[in-house]
This record gives structure tokens, C-alpha cells and sequence, in this order.
């Protein structure tokens, strides 16, 4: 008595005996478009990270940069005092900072949204840039920061400091490229969905 493999065999081997030339066609083809459409969402996901890369490189050096105007700035410092003596709370090194941080944020994401829309996601933007598509790309960046630090501080309770960041920043990565390829970037018309 064959097994219920061999009747699945089977059954797979009538199905392909009884298909039409045109229906042949037609399979081939969705298998071809649905593996395009994988090797177009693995395509974007490195040409994101490669704009997260350059992306990086401007974080990293605007928040050198402002944290030393700021630091140099005597104007700056007892800005900052003055709002520190209001609300007593954290001390001028440390508000220098959060303040160069929160600088170098803001140009690292609008030049991040600037690069995707005219690169990874060209076909989903039509290469315009949209206020409110900024404002969700600004917002999806929160939303990464977010699950970066909770997997930071979550995992380093369990593996040590260094390996921990690095699985936070592939946590960050994957909330930042699902958000922006299927809510900030999605396709607009069917031109672009073809694209995919």
C-alpha cells in the first residue's frame, strides 16, 4: 500500500501532465515576478543600509561638530544654565550632549529621507519629497531609536555591552526598513507596484 506521498507524487505528476502550455506559461511567470519581488525587497533592504551607512558617518560627524560649537560657545553654555536653573534638572556637559544628539538626529534623519526617496525607494516616492512622507520616515526613526534602546538595555542584562548593540542595531534596522517599505515609501499608483 503506497504512503500519502505517493499519492501526492501522483497527484503533482496528473496536475503536470494536465496542464495547458498557456497555464505552464502562466505559472512560470509568477514564479519569475514573485522571485523578482524577493530579490527587489533584498535589493532595497542593502541599498538601505548603505544609506544608513552614509547616514552614519553625517550622525556621527554633526554630533562632533555640534557638541563642540555648543561646548565653545559661551552664549550657548549659559543658555543652557539658565534653562537647567529652571527646571533643576541635569547638568550643562550633559544637556550639551542630549542637545548635539538631538542636532545631529535631525540632519542625520532628514538627509537619510532625502537619500531613500531619490535611491531605495525611488519607484514607491516617484523621486518627490513629501512633507507628510517626512514626517512619517521622522517618525518610523523614533520608532527605531525606540527598539534600539529597549534592545539594548534588555539584552544587556543577558549577553555583554558590545554584542548587545549590535543586535540592537539589527533590531533598529529591521523596525526602520519594514516601516519605510510598508508605510512611509509604500507604493503609490500602479506604476510603482509594478516596480516591485
Amino acid at each position: 500500500m503506497p504512503g500519502p506521498g505517493g499519492s501526492a507524487r501522483r497527484a503533482g505528476r496528473a496536475n503536470r501532465a494536465a496542464m495547458t502550455p498557456a497555464s505552464a506559461v502562466k505559472n512560470l511567470v509568477d514564479r519569475v515576478v514573485s522571485a523578482w519581488k524577493q530579490r527587489a525587497v533584498a535589493l532595497k533592504a542593502v541599498s538601505f543600509a548603505m544609506v544608513g551607512v552614509v547616514n552614519s558617518a553625517i550622525d556621527y560627524s554633526v554630533f562632533l561638530l555640534a557638541r563642540w560649537l555648543l561646548a565653545s560657545s559661551a552664549a550657548a553654555t549659559a543658555a543652557i544654565a539658565a534653562i537647567l536653573d529652571l527646571c533643576r534638572c541635569g547638568s550643562v556637559a550633559v544637556m550639551i550632549l542630549i542637545a548635539a544628539n538631538l542636532i545631529a538626529w535631525i540632519i542625520a534623519v532628514s538627509g537619510s529621507y532625502v537619500m531613500n526617496s531619490f535611491i531605495t525607494f525611488a519607484a514607491e516616492s516617484g523621486r518627490e519629497l513629501r512633507l507628510k512622507a517626512y514626517a512619517s520616515f521622522v517618525a518610523s526613526g523614533i520608532a527605531g531609536v525606540i527598539a534600539n534602546t529597549t534592545t539594548l538595555v534588555v539584552v544587556a542584562q543577558f549577553l555583554p555591552v558590545p554584542l548587545a548593540k549590535l543586535l540592537a542595531i539589527g533590531v533598529s534596522f529591521l523596525v526602520n526598513f519594514s516601516l519605510s517599505h510598508f508605510i512611509v515609501f509604500r507604493p503609490r499608483g500602479p506604476r510603482a507596484r509594478d516596480a516591485l
